[in-house]
């Protein structure tokens, strides 16, 4: 246990010291304050563009915004986070199969099992503190600009969102386990993400798509119910222990 703990502090310590965990903070603040602030914005520059689309024969008409706009538009911009968070991130193994230095740390009688779980849970609680700071400044500015409560399942949206982040997370582990440079790690979580899209053009298929995961308009605006991601979410949270559990025995006949 004190093996593992001392690997985890190394993992944050290198994460700070190279200004990863800067960079991740930086980019999530700058997310939060983000999603209220279009949202504010938007009546202002709908008024700037009416003049000119006046001229032009076309009538805008007065836009009303609330937290719901704001809500909509942090999970806008979600997805441009977490491919940011990935392509960030995605070395966390392959950095140290190039230098050598996870070879070395092996070589001292530290298990890789170890390895995989401590590179696991950063990854795990960078993704979790970058997305909770994002979460608690954009609700924030909501409550103090309009109401919360006019979204439905806000919570519930959240948490699943989350949910599809861990995944990634895992599917980074995973592949960083298989594979020996960052690109192909990135490249690989990508196209997985993909397939599981496209998967949800099968009628049979659809609800267990994790993707499934990233549809919370319909939640925020009551056109869904919670019972409607059931499925996705029991598959989603499955992949996720089976990626890291594949990613052990993996890890294991790796050559370093």
């Amino acid at each position: 246990m004190k093996a593992l703990l001392a690997l985890m502090k190394k993992e944050y310590l290198e994460a700070a010291r190279t200004g990863k965990l800067l960079l991740l903070i930086l980019l999530f603040v700058l997310f939060g304050i983000m999603n209220p602030a279009i949202a504010k914005l938007t009546p202002w520059m709908m008024e700037m563009l009416s003049q000119s689309m006046t001229e032009s024969g076309l009538i805008v008409t007065e836009v009303q915004v609330d937290a719901l706009t704001s809500w909509t538009q942090f999970f806008k911009n979600l997805p441009i986070a977490l491919i940011a968070f990935v392509l960030i991130f995605s070395d966390r193994f392959t950095k140290e199969y190039k230098s050598g230095t996870l070879l070395l740390v092996l070589t001292k009688g530290l298990p890789r099992y170890k390895v995989v779980l401590a590179k696991a849970v950063l990854l795990l609680s960078l993704w979790t503190v970058g997305y909770g700071i994002c979460f608690a400044i954009t609700y924030g500015y909501n409550a103090y600009f309009w109401d919360n409560g006019i979204a439905n399942h806000l919570f519930f949206s959240v948490a699943i969102w989350w949910l599809f982040g861990v995944w990634i997370v895992c599917l980074i582990v995973l592949f960083s386990s298989l594979l020996q440079n960052s690109t192909s790690v990135s490249l690989c979580t990508g196209g997985t993400v993909l397939l599981a899209y496209l998967l949800r053009i099968i009628p049979q298929v659809k609800a267990y798509s994790p993707t499934v995961l990233l549809n919370t308009n319909a939640l925020l605006t009551g056109v869904e119910e919670t019972d409607a991601y059931r499925k996705a979410i029991a598959l989603a949270a499955s992949l996720c222990i089976v990626c890291v559990a594949v990613s052990i025995p993996v890890m294991n006949k790796k050559q370093l």
